[in-house]
């Protein structure tokens, strides 16, 4: 499988969505966010969803160029609608905002609306640990056939709807990122194994009568089948929470059938942010935190090669581990990409030249 260095594979991203009509700073984002995905070890929002987005693109169902615009500044509560731009930009918009009016006002409840895929939604929350805030976050996911079984039922009617929570670290300490689709495992990661051409681990997916499958191809290239949510009852009811939250409180759309289905990605997100430090002092906080980590990452591991890791450490090892070794990519995804730039225009030839 072709191996690529992160700098080359991001120059080739921003190349192929400049062809949208991006301008270079909104492509330079997207490819930013999308290659930090591959490097966090999360290939399902990584790259590989560029031949999906230049498919919408060519569907009339992403915008390019377009930011997310406040539709209600009510002090510690901003909304904003996203006018389905990229959302990896809106949602940095959007965020970012209420990272700011946090500074004022100790907490922001911001929501977002109407945006095309954000992307890997912890992300965001590192976006708020950066500045030394905790966040939580819900996203809902609407425009398309739902791809997750509720707990107890035989078909799809929810989606992977991702729930992040964030908490700032410190000297001693990093962040603790909790990042996680409500499902056992996100669509994405049902698309690589599909692409790779090997079984799911069985568990995760139903094929459409209902009956377990480890088939990646009852969801790929068509959504057919369901993924299973979770801790049974406890994913598929936090599954719902996030579809209620981002989906309804957005002001947003749900993923029940009297919402249109034009087979995009339009993600509606529920924020927090909020400022420890309003809550009690620094120095309370730090041993607290590195006192509980330490104590939680002391326990023996049942395997000595594996030890215990906290939300965050497998997306740090990770981007350690693929910056130096590069992003592998499976041939079939490469293929796809290649073919998503020969859709607008670009040779094979430039774009491989560009990740080469």
């Amino acid at each position: 499988m072709p191996i690529f260095r992160p700098e080359k594979l991001n120059s080739t991203v921003t190349g192929i969505l400049q062809l949208t009509g991006s301008a270079e700073e909104e492509a330079r984002i997207v490819a930013d966010h999308l290659v930090l995905a591959n490097l966090s070890g999360h290939d399902s929002h990584g790259v590989g969803m560029i031949p999906k987005y230049i498919a919408c693109f060519h569907d009339g169902l992403v915008k390019p160029n377009t930011a997310a615009t406040c539709t209600n500044d009510a002090g510690a509560i901003l909304q904003y609608d996203a006018g389905k731009g990229y959302g990896q930009r809106v949602a940095l918009d959007a965020t970012d905002g209420a990272i700011e009016r946090t500074r004022e006002t100790g907490v922001t409840l911001y929501t977002l609306s109407n945006a095309f895929h954000v992307g890997r939604v912890g992300h965001y929350g590192e976006r708020a640990t950066e500045a030394g805030f905790a966040s939580i976050h819900f996203v809902n996911v609407a425009d398309h056939r739902p791809s997750v079984a509720p707990f107890g039922g035989g078909d799809a009617r929810l989606i992977t709807n991702p729930v992040c929570i964030s908490v700032p670290g410190t000297a001693e300490q990093e962040p603790i990122i909790l990042d996680m689709a409500t499902s056992n495992i996100a669509l994405g990661k049902v698309r690589v194994a599909y692409n790779k051409g090997v079984p799911l681990a069985e568990g995760n997916l139903l094929d459409p009568d209902g009956r377990p499958t480890t088939d990646p191809g009852h969801m790929f290239p068509e959504l057919q089948g369901a993924l299973t949510p979770f801790g049974a009852h406890k994913g598929s009811g936090l599954g719902l929470m996030a579809e209620l939250l981002g989906g309804i409180l957005s002001g947003g759309k749900t993923i029940q059938p009297g919402s249109e289905r034009l087979g995009g990605i339009i993600n509606n997100m529920f924020g927090i942010v909020f400022d420890p430090a309003r809550l009690l002092d620094h120095d309370a906080f730090a041993r607290e935190l590195k006192g509980t980590i330490d104590y939680v990452k002391a326990s023996p591991a049942q395997d000595p090669a594996k030890p215990v890791m906290v939300a965050g450490d497998p997306e740090r090892a990770a981007r350690v581990k693929r910056g130096a070794d590069g992003i592998e990519l499976d041939e079939t995804t490469w293929e796809e990409i290649l073919a998503a730039g020969e859709s607008l225009g670009q040779s094979r030839d430039v774009t491989t030249a560009q990740a080469t």
